[in-house]
């Protein structure tokens, strides 16, 4: 029969098995940051990959014990303990080899390359088109001919380099009603912008009906407007 102070510091289990929480832990700890990572930089936005699993592995490790009589503090220390020296472990590596700091925060995606989306980089993000234009509405832009870069930065935030206004080139709106206005012919001598990469030209006469750069035939009049003061 176990001793109330035995209870309060282990719960109803022996000894030995804080060696199977250590195990438990760790793998845990690898899996939330597997399948963190797998959402992509929408799904940890304004946090670090690893501030997050920190946050997820202290709140379960913690709120468990104070709920579940047969969980010791002992075995929610011992879940803490590892869950720290994992984020020391991975952050050593992390500073010193810049091929896990790739693997585990990932990269700095380039979105926009003068006007027109990066295409191969875009679909490699789980950031969605709607998503997106929300984003570029809300740092200011009202086409992509405003826009010289748009960089997916590592924490997920945006950011935006701007033409000066005398640069400005038609580009494809990003506001809802524009976007709307979806064509599959264009009228010769009027400049269109494809809805799904962004290549923008003025349409020469008989102008073929798919976009020369991604092969879809989706086409929304360009906009030139300048940046709002």
């Amino acid at each position: 029969m176990m001793s109330t102070v035995e209870t309060l510091l282990f719960g109803h289990e022996e000894l030995p098995f804080l060696m199977e929480i250590a195990v438990r832990t760790l793998l845990m700890f690898i899996m939330l940051l597997f399948f963190l990572r797998i959402l992509g930089k929408r799904g940890v936005k304004q946090l670090s990959v690893f501030e997050l699993v920190v946050i997820i592995g202290f709140g379960s490790a913690a709120g468990d014990p104070m709920i579940y009589k047969e969980i010791g503090i002992i075995n929610a220390f011992m879940a803490l303990f590892i869950i720290v020296l994992c984020y020391k472990a991975f952050t050593y590596f992390v500073y010193k080899f810049k091929a896990v700091e790739n693997l585990v925060e990932g990269k700095a995606v380039y979105i926009i390359k003068k006007g027109q989306f990066a295409i191969d980089d875009f679909k490699k993000e789980t950031l969605s088109a709607d998503e997106f234009f929300m984003e570029l509405r809300l740092q200011g832009v009202y086409h992509l001919g405003q826009v010289e870069l748009a960089i997916l930065e590592v924490s997920g935030e945006l950011s935006v380099y701007f033409f000066a206004d005398d640069k400005v080139k038609y580009g494809l709106p990003v506001v809802p009603h524009l976007l709307e206005q979806c064509v599959t012919q264009r009228q010769p001598g009027t400049f269109y912008s494809c809805l799904f990469c962004g290549f923008t030209q003025k349409a020469p006469e008989h102008a073929p009906h798919k976009c020369p750069k991604c092969g879809t035939s989706e086409w929304v009049p360009s906009s030139r407007r300048k940046r709002q003061p």
